[in-house]
């Protein structure tokens, strides 16, 4: 949430993509679980957990194949800082604890083997992320484990101190501007990740945004924090999202933005550019649809002059070329899919033309027209604590 050429039907389990066109779960914003007491009693199990990961993975990770210098970066447009564009998003595919074992296998066992195994994947995701070039990785307390497997990667790595973490708070409280159910957000998410600070924290989907947003800010002056921000990812509330950029002297901004859905483009990224606000893409492949979309499809001849190995750099190149764009965070669950993510900061972007050129293409696709029509994560089954509603979303 991937790319070559697909062959045949390579759609029959959860990590594989259309032969090197495969697809990888995407991230979403869904409603608020109370799970916090559940995980932190699974925390010992997730050390445990990353530290035989660690002791599987004694051979050394590929070499980087991108190092910071050579990558593109973006710069956060209040203090200058630079980000590499591509992030590392986390809702669903870090999910991981509640993973079934294979039918094959019975019992705790086998249960816990098979956490193993996933750990160990996504242990690999974070490694080969980091090796080339990523830096900032999206979370939250809303996405079941996945905050809790940030944090614990991020220490079997040595990287605890070294990830820019952009997270979330969801809270109401119980009376109107109550700020203690944030507070102790706030507090479970320093824990989990092992920090004193984090890099962004953003209103979850604008969720008691007037009480929160400024609660954000001083936490800001207090040093908890060092951004502020909101999200969202419906169009439905893409006019509040312009409307809190216009007037919420907000650092960052968190939306929806692809090849398919640019809707953004015409009010909220000029918004943005205008009053200096970073912006986090999320769903640049919205949910693997774009993907499914493709399937058997060659890339297109002039994709070439931009450096486009696969599908996925070819829809994070139109996602990241717009000037007004901080980072795209796509959410792989399988390392060789992060390394054909992170391709795509590699080479020279497209400009206007190039832009055009690429929607032009997309749009001559059968299905292009109708894919938000479409459910979520075709092919694709997540077992965590976060359950998609059936039958699938859409849109």
């Amino acid at each position: 949430m991937t790319n070559g050429k697909p062959e045949g039907n390579t759609m029959h389990n959860n990590n594989s993509r259309p032969a090197t066109r495969r697809i990888v779960s995407r991230r979403s914003a869904l409603g608020l679980l109370g799970f916090g007491a559940a995980a932190a009693a699974l925390t010992p199990t997730l050390s445990k957990m990353a530290q035989a990961q660690n002791q599987t993975q004694n051979q050394p990770s590929p070499p980087a194949q991108n190092q910071p210098s050579q990558i593109i970066t973006k710069k956060i447009p209040r203090t200058k800082e630079k980000l590499p564009a591509i992030g590392l998003g986390t809702f669903m595919t870090f999910d991981a604890l509640s993973n079934q074992p294979r039918d094959s296998v019975r019992g705790a066992c086998a249960l816990h083997s098979a956490l193993l195994l996933s750990a160990d994947r996504l242990g690999q995701v974070m490694r080969r992320f980091w090796d080339a070039g990523g830096r900032l990785v999206d979370t939250s307390l809303l996405y079941g484990m996945s905050e809790v497997n940030v944090g614990e990667f991020a220490r079997t790595l040595g990287l605890t101190n070294d990830v820019f973490v952009t997270n979330k708070t969801w809270a109401t409280g119980e009376y109107l501007g109550d700020p203690s159910q944030a507070q102790r957000q706030l507090e479970q998410s320093l824990k989990r990740l092992s920090r004193d600070r984090i890099d962004v924290m953003q209103v979850h989907s604008l969720v008691n945004v007037d009480a929160i947003l400024p609660l954000l800010k001083a936490w800001k002056k207090e040093g908890k924090i060092r951004y502020v921000g909101v999200t969202h990812h419906n169009p439905l509330y893409f006019a509040a999202l312009e409307k809190w950029i216009e007037n919420g002297d907000l650092d960052f901004v968190q939306l929806r933005y692809s090849i398919r859905q640019r809707e953004v483009e015409d009010r909220i990224l000029r918004a943005a550019a205008a009053r200096g606000t970073a912006v986090l893409a999320n769903m640049p492949f919205e949910k693997a649809r774009l993907f499914e979309l493709v399937k058997g499809q060659p890339l297109p001849d002039f994709a070439s002059e931009i450096g486009c190995e696969n599908w996925a750099q070819f829809f994070l190149k139109y996602v990241i070329s717009h000037p007004a764009l901080t980072c795209a965070i796509p959410a792989p669950t399988n390392p060789d899919h992060v390394a054909e993510n992170m391709g795509a900061l590699r080479g020279s972007l497209p400009d206007n033309s190039m832009r055009a050129r690429m929607v032009n293409h997309m749009e001559s696709l059968p299905g292009f027209d109708k894919l938000l029509q479409t459910p979520w994560y075709p092919g694709k089954k997540f077992n965590g604590l976060v359950r998609l509603p059936n039958p699938r979303p859409i849109g």
